[in-house]
């Protein structure tokens, strides 16, 4: 973060007190780690595009009651979350798997195999893991996120990078 640039905080602080264009400064800051952090858990772009859509409304509604101590990152991630799991378990009682919407990727892209390996790991690991890499989230952000223990979450990161270098030395 540049000296000029305001924190998260203040800027939805501006945004709650009527100033849009904080609003938009956030947009731009935070649209795509969510909406990757969102399309890699649920394999499907024009769901993480609605996701992200009412994520961005729900924050905009309730900006005012953001200001309170909640990190503004953290709040995100977790509106992120809890829409995505909602989806999820939706999807889970119509018998529809997550994976049926992603599309096949051609086995030697190496620009994919990433993107690849982390939709096969288990959801708990892989939440963890995007949290962490997309949502530059601390070790206790991401346990109050998924409520856990930052033991558990510890424990899920360390299970994800192991099963990534398996799954991603097995490809080479």
């Amino acid at each position: 973060m540049t000296i000029t640039e305001e924190d998260d905080e203040a800027l939805i602080g501006r945004y709650a007190r009527g100033d849009a264009a904080a609003f938009d400064q956030l947009y731009r800051r935070h649209e795509l780690r969510v909406w990757r952090y969102l399309e890699r858990n649920v394999c499907n772009q024009a769901t993480s595009d609605d996701l992200l859509q009412e994520i961005w409304f729900a924050l905009a509604r309730n900006a005012a009651s953001l200001e309170s101590g909640t990190r503004f990152r953290t709040r995100l991630f977790t509106l992120a979350h809890d829409r995505m799991t909602d989806l999820l378990r939706a999807r889970a009682a119509k018998a529809i798997p997550a994976a049926a919407a992603s599309q096949p990727a051609v086995a030697h892209d190496p620009a994919n195999a990433l993107a690849r390996a982390i939709g096969q790991l288990p959801s708990e690991q892989r939440e963890a893991y995007l949290l962490q890499i997309e949502g530059q989230l601390s070790l206790g952000d991401i346990a109050e996120i998924t409520q856990s223990t930052v033991d558990t979450v510890e424990s899920h990161l360390r299970l994800a990078r192991l099963k990534l270098h398996e799954l991603l030395n097995e490809k080479t």
